[in-house]
């Protein structure tokens, strides 16, 4: 019988304790996972941090994390895709509301992920790579193929030309504010790779990276003329949308659509950062103004938007768990492009430590700030 241990969350703004845990049983659905490989998220250090009013839904004890990467060691009823001992990597779902953390929270030695939001890992990625890509290439999945966001067509779905654009030749133009995060890259590569023209923003050290992952036009994001650049490169094409990635990103992505025609938004970043809220000693008070600067904010970017004519919705990037996004995305593209070198495993893996304890250094090395780079921890 195998033994577990998982860097278990004991009471929220304390470090992560590692202890004892069950070995999951799959559910029908279900593979169980030795893992060998985790990433850490922002998601991560705003539950640490501020989950008491951010994810008020979740109890402690909690085992936090959605970057998996490892071999079966298990499989439900009902698995197909996978066998034991085969290497897998996926997105574990386990902090959302109506799921069980300790059951499938990542930051564990063996955990529980669904069959339909995992893929196996090609022989020539480790798994120190491959673990970067879960919740990244999800969120910017639902951004961009999901129909509440962009509702664009996935990769090797052709649209009524066959090629992603219309008949007239016209691929459309999708916008991503913030290419060299996580969400961002994968949004670049898969837009570029579904057919699409992708105008985007990052810093001059990392613009050569984003374009090799298709990217048309980069615009170093600190230019106060970003908007501007951006306007003039789409060069009244069509656009089909824009994603927002970062705490400025969305007032700048509505001065691109509001010039250039663009009726869809989707935010993956809120206008004002938990980071130091996270990292106080004390939530209340100090959550009182950074609270109230978010909703007025967020108010004023609504409005704004609503006056332009755009649609606007935050991502969840775990939502295609439970429409057709990510069987497609998890059961066809990823394992399709990554074989045919049309998808990458980015951002590149820092790692930074080996075993659960590690857990914690990784994750405050991520809220301190990481630029085109993913955080792993071995296991």
């Amino acid at each position: 019988m195998p033994q577990n241990s998982a860097a278990v969350l004991r009471a929220l703004r304390t470090p992560f304790v590692v202890e004892p845990a069950h070995v999951p049983t799959p559910a029908s659905d279900e593979v169980v996972v030795r893992v060998r490989a985790v990433a850490v998220n922002p998601v991560d250090w705003v539950i640490q941090g501020t989950g008491s009013v951010t994810y008020r839904w979740l109890q402690t004890p909690v085992v936090l994390g959605s970057d998996v990467a490892g071999e079966v060691v298990a499989i439900g009823s009902a698995v197909t895709r996978f066998r034991v001992g085969q290497r897998v990597f996926g997105l574990a779902t386990g902090t959302d509301r109506g799921r069980d953390p300790q059951h499938e929270g990542a930051f564990q030695d063996h955990t529980a992920l669904l069959e339909r939001l995992t893929a196996p890992t090609p022989d020539d990625l480790t798994d120190e790579q491959a673990v970067v890509l879960p919740l990244g290439a999800s969120t910017a999945a639902c951004a961009l193929f999901q129909e509440r966001h962009l509702g664009l067509r996935m990769p090797g779905h052709a649209t009524v030309d066959g090629a992603g654009g219309t008949a007239d030749g016209d691929r459309g133009v999708v916008v991503v504010w913030g290419g060299s995060t996580s969400v961002g890259m994968n949004a670049v590569q898969l837009a570029s790779a579904a057919g699409y023209d992708v105008v985007t923003t990052a810093s001059p050290r990392n613009a050569e990276l984003v374009r090799s992952l298709g990217a048309e036009v980069v615009v170093d994001h600190h230019d106060p003329h970003a908007v501007d650049a951006l306007v003039a490169a789409i060069a009244g094409r069509r656009v089909l949308g824009a994603v927002a990635l970062g705490t400025t990103s969305a007032a700048a992505c509505i001065q691109v659509l509001r010039r250039t025609g663009g009726t869809v938004l989707a935010l993956a970043s809120t206008p004002v950062s938990l980071d130091r809220l996270a990292g106080r000693r004390r939530l209340f008070p100090a959550m009182l103004p950074v609270f109230s600067r978010l909703g007025l904010t967020m108010a004023g970017l609504m409005l704004s938007a609503r006056r332009a004519g755009i649609r606007t919705a935050f991502i969840w990037g775990s939502s295609l768990r439970d429409d057709a996004v990510g069987p497609m995305l998890w059961g066809e593209v990823l394992p399709r492009g990554l074989a045919d070198g049309t998808l990458r495993a980015v951002p590149e893996p820092l790692v930074l430590g080996t075993g659960l304890a590690a857990v914690q250094g990784a994750l405050d090395r991520q809220r301190a700030g990481v630029s085109a780079q993913k955080i792993v921890v071995t296991l």
